[in-house]
């Protein structure tokens, strides 16, 4: 694909999407009670092991599946697998509002009051403002994706189990240059983060590929969808839509305006899935990204992601709530971190031996995603392979490529700590 090595400037990438609720350790499965049997496991005795959540569910941009990945995965880590190395796991479960600061940084505070020994970032877009306060209390932060700039840049005190979100533009953007698309116009909210992206990145790694990239805004707290899929079909560019959205919702009625205004490019809907139910025979086509798999993609997935996919659906389901691409992750993030700490556990588990030890993780096999490698010099995730998937025509997804897409790694050494 001849990708020139040039300067791109960027201040980096992140995405702006979010989380819920607010006290913690409930080792109950379901907020809506259990849907299928499940058979019993081995249970967690002992001392639990406290790990914080920031969890934003407050604000304009919440996003309830963080908190059912968190139940479920409670729940089969305690019940199951037999917690983190036989002791159960508890969550001190945080809500934050994405758009400030200050609530972060009162959640860092009461975690180390609370004597966790590691913090989970819930797709926090202001977990930065945590960093300084976490790293003096030698607590690592531990998530899937970055979605704060400042804190993806760097490797100190925290490891993330997915790839970098500038993976996820890189990759995309990849996949449109190799099936011959030339244009391209996303929409996000209008938050500080989403600017960084689209403004210092977007624009520049458009110019590279020989792209043709536009963005827009909208509030994020009322948005005009059939404005916003006006403006996005405006001069019919090959692919439109979202680059980070905050909820299902917001996918499924921008999807539904791109039908409703004859839109017949590529439709892009970041990491939502439920859009492909909602629009059935109309989804057809249309893309989203994710680090993990996905259960509309199960088909395609390889072992042991397609059993392990099975165990987190049925998981997922019981506890009710909210489910999709957060819960997903969510349960994911939580679940790597409780086997890879019981695979090799730390002689204690305080939080600079939990950060040597996931730091040490090697070809590691991940539940829902790709082989981790962590522990980088330059950047804070294990590893920068991503899926693209395409709804196909049974309501279903495929990845684009058979399987994950590495974007290109000299691309994404001009962003910093996304390689």
């Amino acid at each position: 694909m001849g990708i020139r090595t040039g300067r791109i400037a960027v201040a980096a990438l992140a995405a702006t999407c979010v989380f819920s609720v607010v006290s913690c350790s409930d080792n109950s499965s379901s907020e809506a009670g259990s849907t299928t049997s499940i058979a019993p496991g081995v249970l967690a005795t002992g001392d639990p092991i406290k790990v914080g959540l920031f969890n934003p569910s407050k604000g304009p941009a919440t996003q309830a599946g963080v908190t059912t990945g968190k139940n479920a995965a409670i729940e089969y880590i305690n019940n199951q697998i037999g917690g983190i190395n036989g002791r159960p796991i508890e969550v001190i479960d945080c809500g934050i509002d994405n758009t400030s600061p200050e609530s972060t940084i009162s959640c860092a505070n009461q975690f180390v009051q609370a004597g966790v020994v590691a913090a989970v970032d819930g797709y926090n877009a202001e977990s930065a403002a945590a960093m300084p306060i976490l790293t003096s209390a030698e607590i690592p932060l531990v998530g899937q994706i970055p979605f704060n700039t400042a804190t993806g840049a760097v490797p100190e005190n925290r490891v993330f189990f997915g790839p970098p979100p500038a993976a996820f533009l890189v990759g995309f953007l990849q996949s449109l240059k190799q099936a011959g698309k030339d244009s391209l116009t996303l929409v996000n909210a209008d938050l500080p983060q989403a600017h960084q992206v689209f403004d210092s990145l977007l624009t520049p790694l458009g110019q590279q590929l020989g792209i043709d990239v536009k963005s827009a805004y909208y509030p994020p707290a009322g948005p005009n969808f059939t404005a916003l899929a006006s403006t996005i079909a405006d001069g019919s560019p090959a692919a439109g839509g979202l680059m980070t959205a905050p909820n299902d919702n917001t996918c499924n009625k921008l999807a539904q305006a791109l039908k409703s205004v004859k839109y017949s490019g590529t439709v892009f809907l970041a990491a939502c899935t439920e859009f492909v139910d909602v629009l059935g025979a109309q989804a057809v086509g249309a893309q989203s990204y994710s680090p993990v798999w996905l259960p509309p993609a199960i088909d395609s997935a390889p072992e042991p992601a397609k059993s392990n996919l099975r165990t987190a659906e049925q998981f997922i389901d019981n506890a009710g709530g909210t489910a999709g691409f957060y819960a997903y992750g969510t349960f994911a993030t939580f679940v790597d971190l409780a086997r890879a700490l019981t695979s090799a556990p730390p002689a204690e588990f305080t939080g600079p031996a939990i950060l040597t030890a996931l730091k040490g993780l090697a070809d590691y096999q991940s539940f829902l995603g790709p082989k981790l490698n962590c522990g980088k010099a330059t950047s804070p995730n294990c590893t920068t392979d991503m899926l693209l998937f395409e709804v196909t025509g049974d309501k279903k997804t495929a990845p684009v490529s058979g399987g994950f897409i590495t974007p290109n790694p000299e691309v994404l050494k001009l962003i910093p700590g996304a390689a």
